[in-house]
């Protein structure tokens, strides 16, 4: 089966959360190809995400949490 946008741009962002700048850069990137209901689980996603990376936290700005 295919993988989803969402998962695709989950597993990217996963493999850059070592750089800030690339982190945001990617996430910059998917909010503009993933669609509304898809951003909504990303940003559900994220937020557990980054609870152990606090220096990731300045790149939510893109998502207007």
């Amino acid at each position: 089966m295919a993988k989803s946008m969402l998962e695709y741009y989950k597993t990217v962002l996963q493999k850059v959360s070592f750089d800030v700048k690339l982190f945001g850069k990617e996430l910059k990137k998917a909010i503009s190809k993933l669609l509304p209901d898809e951003i909504e689980e990303l940003k559900a996603w994220l937020q557990v995400f980054i609870t152990d990376k606090p220096e990731l936290k300045p790149t939510l700005i893109y998502l207007k949490v």
